[in-house]
């Protein structure tokens, strides 16, 4: 489905009844990534997945595209859908977004998870290693998607895993050039958010890989410290919907139930 949003479409779809779950992508997916959780889910839920400005089927409306940005144009779906309290599921930067959906619009929110994802800002050697992957991107749009996608998951791994990885290469060379710098840009600025971990009214799970290269896991384990967060850990990368997929659904699953 299409809506009509700042001269520009966005892409969701709309599958279920029940409790609704907003399925959010990361940087250089797009909605298909939770294709394999959405069956499941929708059993006895309401499922949204949504493309995300600038991935996948929805358009871009600027040079920058903060977390704000993206928060917004899901609440236009969820007031097209005329949905007011949602359980937000977000992979990397859709946790991001998740958490700035959580703080513009705290009263729809039920439960989020944090899917390899941080309520913490960009360090500045984070913001470093962006301001270097804009540059490289737009002297080789197809050379970088390769290299990060390929970086996302565990080595030990990426041979078992080449189908899936191929797959998400095939999805994240889709993702428009304007689209990939307007993400990046906006993660860059975006602020801390570990207040919601502390004070949030409603349950948060975060799930952590191991051996993420993108969110080293030691560098983020501590962040809910002296909170009521749920932790999940795997021994993997930062795809724990691939690499970990069906300990991951059965944990969303479980973690619906308990919102």
């Amino acid at each position: 489905m299409l809506l009509s949003y700042k001269n520009t479409n966005i892409s969701y779809t709309d599958t279920g009844k029940g409790t609704a779950v907003v399925l959010l992508h990361g940087f250089l997916e797009n909605q298909t990534m939770w294709n394999a959780f959405v069956p499941e889910l929708a059993k006895r839920n309401r499922v949204i997945t949504i493309d995300l400005l600038g991935h996948g089927q929805t358009g871009c409306i600027g040079y920058i595209h903060t977390m704000e940005d993206m928060a917004d144009a899901v609440h236009a779906v969820l007031h097209e859908l005329r949905i007011r309290k949602v359980i937000l599921a977000g992979h990397s930067m859709g946790g991001y977004v998740a958490l700035n959906f959580a703080e513009l619009y705290p009263d729809m929110v039920k439960g989020i998870v944090l899917q390899n994802s941080t309520a913490r800002a960009d360090s500045e050697e984070r913001k470093t290693i962006r301001d270097r992957s804009i540059k490289a991107v737009k002297r080789d749009h197809a050379s970088y998607v390769r290299i990060a996608i390929a970086n996302l998951f565990n080595n030990d791994r990426r041979e078992e895993l080449s189908a899936d990885i191929e797959n998400l290469r095939t999805e994240a060379l889709k993702t428009p050039l304007q689209g990939i710098i307007a993400a990046q840009e906006g993660m860059k600025v975006r602020k801390d958010q570990e207040v919601i971990l502390h004070f949030a009214p409603y349950p948060i799970l975060l799930v952590l890989g191991q051996k993420d290269q993108s969110l080293p896991y030691n560098n983020h384990v501590d962040q809910i410290e002296g909170t009521s967060v749920k932790l999940v850990t795997y021994p993997d990368g930062h795809m724990s919907h691939i690499e970990n997929r069906d300990a991951l659904l059965e944990e969303i699953t479980g973690f619906v139930k308990q919102c």
